[in-house]
């Protein structure tokens, strides 16, 4: 038996977040501050928890992570009209820049990711990846 595909993934994980940590260091942010701004570029105006689900980290994490990015001018918060007590996360032109300076970059890390790999390759892989996470998705399997 090879080399087990929970470990394979961890460590792709790790390295992607590396190089990325690298590629964000000039603009101040983290890798996870850069996944929850590209996740609020794609759903802007989503609540606190949505966006700590979206974001793969808890809603500490994720409270600590708003205030540092609304102290950098890169998100704003505002009431939510459905209710009085939300908050609603949204990105600020700041934002919204810092995400396009780094889009092409970020995308070339991607396909440096993938240099290996034929185009038909990165698609199974990409099927395979969605398939892998629905699976685990689904509510009340254990394990």
């Amino acid at each position: 038996m090879g080399t087990s595909l929970l470990y394979l993934l961890k460590r792709t994980e790790l390295a992607v977040r590396a190089r990325l940590e690298e590629l964000l260091k000039p603009a101040g942010i983290t890798a996870l501050q850069y996944t929850a701004l590209t996740v609020l570029e794609r759903h802007d105006g989503i609540s606190a928890a949505q966006l700590a689900r979206d974001s793969f980290v808890t809603a500490q994490s994720m409270a600590d992570m708003v205030r540092a990015l609304e102290g950098r001018g890169l998100i704003r918060r505002e009431p939510n009209p459905a209710n009085r007590r939300e908050r609603l996360i949204a990105l600020t032109e700041q934002g919204r820049a810092l995400l396009a300076e780094y889009a092409e970059p970020a995308r070339h890390l991607e396909e440096r990711m993938v240099a290996g790999l034929s185009d038909e390759e990165v698609g199974v892989l990409r099927e395979a990846l969605v398939g892998a996470w629905r699976s685990l998705s689904r509510p009340g399997q254990p394990g």
